[in-house]
């Protein structure tokens, strides 16, 4: 159901543009828009400032051997050609191992020919966005690793210096996930201590010269954002 509150139906339009709705919400919102203008405008001005991250994300390859998988997965089993039997008769117990073999073979072949592919772990990404729900970081995750993508720079007082932190569903507090350099546009970080993950929150916040003190956020948040499976990922 499309919320009536002007918030969460801002909300709820930038989710659509982002493509981190399900399904039939997503269909939701189509059919709403037809008869509700102010959700149409809210879903075109998201669609406006938004549009330009389309140019920074990177082109990906699908991984070596997917498509060859992908064959052989739907081919059918090769025939079993029986051999012709030998003209002295082998003792029993020959024969019943021999087939027994050939058995446990036929089977191996048939799991591995119909065992699927690993299925790619889904990208996750989503937008930080500042008190004023302006965009102002893009953020991909792929892989264990974070990448961030600066969409609207903006200047660090001197004396200051901004921190990333990831807050995982459940947890008590966040983690920090290290310094972001001043005047980077583009960073890529490896956590090694925690794995980006669905409904995981991404924060930026203000900290002193070095980082937070008390290893918790100590200033104030910059931007904020929670990461949700890309659509088409």
């Amino acid at each position: 159901m499309i919320p009536l509150d002007p918030v969460e139906r801002d909300a709820m339009a930038a989710e659509y543009v982002l493509g981190t709705l399900g399904a039939g919400e997503a269909r939701e919102i189509e059919q709403a828009m037809e008869t509700d203008p102010a959700l149409r405008a809210a879903v075109e001005a998201w669609q406006a400032r938004l549009g330009p991250m389309s140019a920074l994300a990177a082109p990906e390859l699908p991984p070596p051997g997917l498509w060859e998988r992908i064959e052989r997965a739907l081919a059918p089993p090769p025939e079993v050609v029986a051999l012709p039997a030998p003209k002295p008769r082998a003792p029993v117990l020959w024969r019943a191992w021999a087939l027994g073999a050939s058995a446990v073979a036929a089977g191996l072949a048939a799991l591995l020919v119909l065992r699927p592919a690993p299925a790619p772990e889904p990208r996750l990404m989503t937008v930080l966005l500042t008190q004023q729900d302006q965009p102002a970081w893009l953020v991909e995750a792929e892989r264990g690793g974070l990448r961030l993508a600066s969409l609207n720079p903006q200047p660090v007082p001197d004396d200051r210096v901004m921190q990333l932190w990831a807050l995982p569903q459940g947890a008590a507090a966040p983690t920090s996930l290290g310094l972001i350099p001043a005047g980077e546009g583009r960073i890529t970080v490896a956590p090694a201590a925690i794995r980006p993950e669905p409904g995981m929150l991404i924060e930026i916040t203000l900290e002193p010269q070095g980082g937070s003190p008390t290893g918790r956020p100590t200033g104030p948040v910059l931007f904020i954002g929670r990461l949700a499976p890309a659509s088409g990922a």
